[in-house]
């Protein structure tokens, strides 16, 4: 994450990770205890990074917690109320982990509270490296007793971040930290962030709820800023993840940009429709306290929100390509299906799905719900059809009619 400075050189990092090295460098660490299962469907909640990156506060957090339920966000399923980087400034004498004094006066244990007042979660940020991506202090070589530390707290959640990492191995680095969260006392949600880099699909299932396949999105249809990429862009990194997400175990194609001026109403509708598909963890990165109604829209469709936890929890597969169109499905418990039609192009495109395509008997009747104008078609046999806007979708879930 952090893509204005995450490869930044960091003279005090190197010199730590120097010294580190040599005990660090190739870590094997045996997981004692299971996973907990504290994500049998894909987390939902909020992130301060993509809109405020390292202007954050607890006034802010504060704020935005009482938003998420003011605007329907907790009623729509989102619990989540995580701090990014740089909410950290120090450590103290005996190596305790200590929040920037300026930002969050009150203290960490009493953000938390509040959060968990309002019938939230509660989440922070920590790297696997001495500094942090904003040069913050990082966990390695504390792991055990930030884990203790973020415990008392009352964290629900931690992200977990890899800058300044030097010669870690990825995945003893991981282990440690998710040993360190099982022994700490409480029920913590590890969200792995190393960008995808080393592989974490074939690793990361036991070690943690959700890895980062990528490097950071930004707030665009398209394209690429140094590792940071637009929306298509990381849709097509997942295309081939589809067999390693199963429930308590989720590929992340990172955070929402829904909401924050980058793309059309129409793009942001396929972000969130495509990000639902993939059984993606649905964490918002906009302002909550500042939500259009196009946004609030967007980010509370029941009907979407439904496909992304739907509980059996797997990731959709793209089914057929030609040119800028293409057809993304995913079975859904009870025999139904979701099925996005999907237009990159810049002209309205008629699309049709098959249920041949989707492994369903040709004669099957059906009905087909658009999750976004909420029409039913009844009594389909065969395939659908529908006009698909520029940039845009047409999201169906397809109903077996017995």
């Amino acid at each position: 994450m952090h893509f204005l400075i995450r490869r930044a050189a960091h003279v005090v990092a190197l010199l730590g990770l120097i010294a580190l090295a040599p005990v660090q460098a190739h870590e094997t660490l045996k997981l004692d205890t299971p996973k907990p299962s504290l994500a049998l469907t894909p987390p939902m909640g909020w992130n301060s990074w993509n809109k405020f990156a390292c202007n954050v506060s607890e006034q802010l957090i504060r704020q935005q917690a009482n938003a998420m339920v003011a605007s329907g966000m907790k009623d729509a399923g989102y619990r989540y109320i995580v701090i990014d980087d740089c909410w950290q400034k120090s450590r103290d004498a005996d190596g305790n982990i200590v929040a920037d004094p300026e930002r969050f006066p009150s203290g960490i244990k009493a953000l938390a509270d509040y959060v968990h007042s309002k019938g939230l979660k509660f989440g922070l940020y920590s790297d696997a490296g001495v500094l942090t991506c904003g040069g913050r202090p990082g966990s390695a070589g504390h792991e055990f007793q930030d884990a203790r530390q973020y415990a008392k707290w009352g964290v629900d959640y931690l992200k977990y971040d890899w800058c300044n990492t030097g010669p870690r191995n990825a995945e003893a680095a991981y282990t440690i930290m998710a040993k360190a969260l099982r022994e700490s006392g409480r029920d913590i949600v590890l969200s792995i962030c190393e960008w995808g880099d080393n592989h974490p699909e074939r690793w990361a299932q036991p070690v943690g709820h959700l890895w980062r396949t990528t490097g950071d999105i930004f707030d665009a249809w398209q394209g690429k800023e140094k590792w940071s990429h637009g929306m298509t862009d990381i849709l097509d990194l997942q295309a081939e993840l589809w067999r390693y997400s199963e429930p308590n175990a989720w590929n992340d194609p990172d955070m929402l940009e829904v909401g924050n001026g980058g793309m059309t109403t129409t793009e942001y509708e396929s972000h969130f429709s495509l990000w639902a598909m993939l059984a993606a963890p649905l964490i918002a990165g906009n302002d909550l306290s500042k939500m259009d109604a196009d946004t609030r829209r967007i980010l509370t469709n029941a009907d979407v929100i439904a496909v992304d936890q739907d509980p059996l929890g797997r990731q959709a597969r793209r089914i057929w390509k030609e040119g800028d169109l293409e057809i993304w499905a995913r079975p859904l418990k009870g025999g139904e299906q979701a099925v996005v039609l999907f237009n990159r192009g810049k002209a309205p495109a008629t699309m049709k799905v098959g249920w041949d395509q989707l492994n369903l008997p040709e004669g099957l009747t059906a009905d087909a719900k658009d999750l976004w104008n909420k029409q039913v078609s009844k009594g389909l046999r065969g395939s659908y059809a529908g006009t698909v806007a520029p940039h845009g979708v047409i999201m169906l879930r397809i109903t077996p009619v017995p």
